[in-house]
């Protein structure tokens, strides 16, 4: 039993590590599509970040570092 809860640890921080690695985001971007301004245009609600895409959402954090 203890031996099937160690692979399901490890299994999830597998995904989550997984998933993490190709994205810049943070927990302040809120790319959202903006409409008024064309089909794939989003813009992200923290920051005013503006970006146009071929269709899938912004993965990438614009915001300046300070």
């Amino acid at each position: 039993m203890p031996i099937l809860l160690l692979i399901l640890l490890l299994g999830t921080l597998l995904f989550m590590w997984l998933s993490r690695r190709n994205s810049t985001l943070t927990r302040a971007c809120r790319w959202r599509l903006d409409r008024t301004a064309g089909s794939n245009h989003y813009r992200c609600t923290a920051c005013n970040a503006e970006m146009d895409t071929q269709g899938k959402e912004p993965r990438d954090c614009l915001r300046t570092r300070r």
